[in-house]
């Protein structure tokens, strides 16, 4: 058997995923093949059926980039970066039960990549410049995850932890390459032409930088989530789901689970990387002092409340993490509060919320959503079992 062997057949990764009752993951966790009862409009592929979805979502983020201001085009562009980021993190800890501390690292990787490779004299086409970017951080993170293949629980989240302490500190160390502590201004890339006639064909409004970095955000967050709810609903996600729930069964059943492990590694750091590409361009700086530790807390916190396994929690939970501290702002400063007290009180409501989530909602909004939704249904099967039984014995 390879190393990478997926378990013999769908059934065993679907019975350790029954076997082991965790909350916080079992709401992220979708069935990967359609329900053959009932009828559909969707395409049975799910291939198709993510195409589909992706066109909808994109036809989506022009209307919305279209009709807000610049400043929330900005926030957007900010979203977009903490929602990949996320989306790889939440494959890592939700779907493979790694806890990683060590993510704001791996976007370091990514944004001083695109910082250097933008600051040539002659720049590299900008997706060039974010594959790169990917490459780096998806180098570090086979790396670490190698290293890290055999460690579990508070002792993977501490040699990730020693990652993001560590990491960033490189770019002090070398300055004259990465700027020291001040960092690297990064050269925000010009929008192309066809941009501008695109707009100007849409909505007619101004094709201005901030809605270009807010585009090419948009255009990442959708590519990294469609291909990660194709990895997701693959042989390769349930297996992943297999090593989380019972490792001794998947195991048995022929799985190798450092490879594995590894594997989930690599894909998350490389969604980590492409989202410090992302970063650099957006707040157009890549410093030491905008990846420390909290960063890789923020993410961590935004998957649990969003919900562990699910891409679209991990949306929900960077939306929350962006949205809410300005927010909380300004309602401070209408209730009288100065501007540095209504700052700090933003950490403070975002850390309530997560509290009141993880005691009423352990599984995240999405989770909790999607097992409350199961429980109905299976519920109601039951029901009709028994009433066909019934008026099967009558």
């Amino acid at each position: 058997m390879s190393d990478l062997q997926s378990p013999a057949s769908t059934g065993t990764a679907g019975k350790a995923s029954s076997d082991a009752p965790v909350k916080a993951t079992a709401g992220g966790d979708a069935p990967s093949a359609p329900a053959t009862s009932g009828r559909s409009f969707l395409p049975q592929s799910t291939l198709l059926r993510h195409l589909l979805v992706l066109a909808v979502c994109a036809v989506l983020a022009v209307v919305i980039l279209e009709i807000t201001s610049p400043f929330q085009n900005s926030q957007l562009a900010t979203l977009s970066y903490y929602a990949i980021a996320a989306g790889g993190l939440t494959v890592l800890t939700g779907m493979n039960g790694q806890i990683s501390l060590g993510h704001g690292a791996l976007m370091a990787a990514g944004a001083y990549t695109t910082a250097l490779l933008l600051d040539a004299e002659e720049p590299l086409p900008l997706p060039v410049i974010l594959l790169a970017s990917i490459v780096v951080a998806t180098a570090i993170g086979a790396l670490v995850g190698v290293a890290a293949a055999r460690l579990h629980g508070p002792y993977l989240a501490g040699a990730t932890l020693a990652l993001a302490v560590g990491l960033p500190g490189l770019a002090i160390y070398f300055h004259d390459t990465f700027g020291g502590e001040q960092g690297m201004r990064v050269r925000a890339p010009q929008a192309p032409e066809w941009f501008s006639s695109f707009i100007d064909t849409v909505s007619g409004n101004s094709a201005s930088s901030t809605k270009w970095l807010a585009y090419v955000g948009a255009i990442c967050l959708l590519i990294t989530y469609f291909f990660l709810a194709n990895l997701i609903r693959s042989r390769i996600g349930r297996t992943w789901r297999a090593v989380r729930d019972q490792e001794v069964a998947a195991e048995l059943s022929g799985i190798n689970l450092g490879a594995w492990r590894v594997l989930a590694f690599v894909v998350s750091a490389a969604a980590a990387g492409l989202a410090g590409g992302v970063l650099a361009i957006v707040v157009r700086l890549a410093a030491p002092s905008g990846f420390t530790i909290v960063l890789s807390l923020s993410l961590l916190t935004a998957i649990v409340i969003g919900g562990l396994g699910s891409l679209l929690g991990a949306l929900l939970g960077s939306a929350l993490l962006v949205f809410l501290p300005p927010f909380v702002t300004n309602l401070g400063g209408d209730f009288g509060l100065s501007q540095t007290e209504a700052a700090q009180l933003a950490p403070f409501v975002y850390g309530v919320v997560l509290i009141v989530v993880m005691i009423f909602v352990p599984a995240g909004f999405v989770g909790t959503i999607r097992l409350r939704w199961m429980t109905r249904k299976a519920k109601r099967a039951m029901a009709q079992a028994g009433a066909d039984g019934a008026s099967s014995r009558g």
